[in-house]
């Protein structure tokens, strides 16, 4: 079997206070390949944009490893880090508030290539129009500030910076979120091409599942700093393992119902309230307090994220029964 791409492994991200820790990311590990496209999805809080940054070294990791080409870039400084920033790079939700309103689109695109290829001026300028190119913008772009650009047009921009380095990782945190409905899927289809083209991984940041559907071929369902459920994108769709994942697809149920032509009973009332922040020692299902299939054994033992089938991964001691009773109704 091939080395992944990425390998997290029990990461752990900590805020707050010593004496009461809010535990943002509490021990999760998943892998991809390269060229291989990955949703993390969940709830506002959840803990998946703190994941993406930890990836990336933005914010400190308390805990666990992360492993790119089977280099721990955990321990990483000065040019080793340098280098690891060349293979992975993010493209951010506010595409304005990413971009230095100060300098030229250009000088913004110019800058990693300065940085870490030391190119000629003349070579940059060149690679810049060819970024600006391959997101179907014109190169004259580059004399412009970031003000004189609508949203789509700077998440464009923002695309191409991510890609100025040729990165074997893009981590894209919400990207299309903050813009206009009509201009999301122009915004989708070029990062979806872009990245078949250039047979880089893509992890996509989302809470739209609708998004992570077309986007994905795989699915990483995060609640409480945890992943809940992992597997293909169409059998997180076509049958979900965790009660969580009953409540998001409940949440969308025109795609659900185009799948399926029906919703899940228990799912059809959403989960209540917002996602608790994780502090303390708690024992038991991260989800118990709201989940409709609560037991007794729920809030005693916690569920640990296991393989219920070939290739799906679910921390719900139900997730079989549910797989099985899913299956029977759509036959």
């Amino acid at each position: 079997m091939k080395m992944p791409l990425l390998e997290v492994e029990n990461l752990r991200v900590t805020f707050g206070s010593p004496q009461q820790p809010v535990r943002a990311v509490d021990g999760i590990s998943f892998s991809m390949q390269r060229g291989e496209s990955v949703g993390l999805v969940g709830e506002s809080g959840c803990g998946k944009s703190t994941t993406g940054r930890a990836i990336l070294r933005l914010v400190p990791i308390q805990a666990g490893a992360i492993r790119m080409e089977g280099q721990d870039i955990g321990a990483l400084k000065g040019r080793a880090l340098k280098a690891f920033r060349r293979k992975a790079q993010m493209v951010f939700q506010d595409p304005f508030g990413s971009l230095n309103p100060k300098m030229t689109v250009g000088a913004a695109l110019e800058e990693p290539l300065e940085i870490h290829f030391r190119m000629p001026a003349n070579e940059r300028r060149a690679r810049v129009a060819e970024l600006l190119k391959s997101v179907e913008l014109d190169p004259g772009a580059a004399r412009r500030y970031p003000h004189e650009f609508s949203g789509g047009q700077r998440q464009r921009i923002g695309i191409a910076r991510a890609l100025a380095l040729d990165p074997a990782l893009v981590i894209a945190d919400e990207p299309v979120s903050a813009l206009d409905v009509s201009v999301q899927a122009q915004i989708l289809n070029l990062l979806k091409i872009i990245c078949c083209q250039r047979q880089c991984a893509l992890l996509l940041i989302a809470h739209d599942l609708a998004v992570v559907r077309y986007m994905c071929a795989r699915v990483l369902v995060m609640y409480r700093g945890r992943i809940m459920e992992a597997g293909p994108v169409g059998d997180f769709f076509l049958h979900p393992a965790h009660p969580y994942t009953e409540a998001l697809l409940a949440a969308v149920p025109d795609v659900r119902k185009r799948l399926v032509g029906r919703l899940p009973a228990d799912a059809r009332a959403a989960l209540k309230g917002d996602v608790p922040a994780v502090t303390g020692n708690t024992t038991g299902c991260p989800l118990q307090a709201r989940c409709p299939r609560t037991v007794p054994r729920c809030r005693k033992e916690y569920p640990a994220l296991r393989e219920v089938k070939p290739g799906r991964k679910s921390a719900c001691h139900f997730a079989t029964e549910m797989l099985q009773a899913d299956q029977k109704i759509n036959r």
